[in-house]
């Protein structure tokens, strides 16, 4: 069972919240479930209280967001804003307009992972003398960070990780690649990048050995099929170029 230790405080005073949870999640797992519109309305929200349905968001500074949902009466709300600052996977900042407020307030979400642990730090404000949405709100983002771990949390223990080893063409690849070997090099690291953005990638990057350099990485994921598909829509692979991966299951894989 996961356990909840969100903890917000309202300083009524200064018409802002104050929020801290922790998280045995990846920093890029818990950024993606914050701010990825595919990952979002999958965990804020429970049934009986409010479920939020849907998301939009062109994550920039300057860009815009809105998420949907239902109350538990059946009535549907919205949430919309815009990005102040993104800093992915450490810092978001964005305004708050909810449609049942005219007030717009100020959310900022810092995250800091160490030792498979990421604290998510919340500083909500704006509220000024309007203590009773203050208080309202620093219960409701209590509730939503323990929504929060229980995603991110379940998300990860329920994924086998494994080590996988990616073999160049040849032993000097790495001392005489061509500028199509380059850019598929490119294109490869931008995939990776995008699985740890996702939460499937612990860790990636290459190695430098006697016998030749070559690509490491551990990925988390739900079975063989989807470590197979991962492989074989990596760039690497599908420039026909050589490459080939070795991938081995871990007894444990600590964090």
């Amino acid at each position: 069972m996961t356990m909840n230790n969100a903890r917000a405080i309202a300083d009524l005073d200064r018409g802002l919240i104050l929020a801290t949870v922790d998280i045995e999640a990846p920093v890029a797992k818990v950024f993606s479930a914050l701010t990825n519109p595919a990952d979002l309305p999958k965990w804020w929200g429970q049934a009986g209280i409010y479920q939020t349905t849907s998301m939009t968001a062109d994550l920039r500074e300057g860009g815009t967001w809105r998420s949907e949902g239902v109350g538990a009466d059946g009535v549907p709300f919205s949430v919309a804003g815009a990005y102040t600052i993104v800093e992915p996977p450490h810092r978001v900042e964005f305004t708050w307009k909810p449609d049942w407020d005219e007030a717009e307030t100020l959310v900022s979400f810092n995250l800091k992972e160490k030792d498979g642990t990421t604290r998510v730090t919340l500083r909500h404000s704006g509220f000024g003398d309007n203590l009773t949405s203050c208080e309202s709100h620093a219960a409701g983002w209590e509730m939503v960070f323990g929504w929060l771990n229980g995603f991110a949390t379940a998300e990860t223990s329920a994924r086998t990780a494994y080590f996988l080893k990616l073999y160049p063409p040849r032993p000097t690849f790495a001392l005489d690649l061509t500028d199509a070997e380059k850019r598929v090099m490119k294109e490869h690291g931008q995939y990776w990048y995008q699985g740890l953005a996702a939460g499937n990638v612990v860790v990636f990057g290459p190695v430098n050995h006697p016998d030749g350099a070559f690509g490491l990485g551990v990925v988390r994921v739900k079975g063989v099929d989807e470590l197979t598909a991962f492989q074989e829509n990596d760039p690497a692979i599908t420039s026909g170029l050589g490459f080939r991966y070795e991938a081995s299951p871990m007894f444990e894989a600590i964090s």
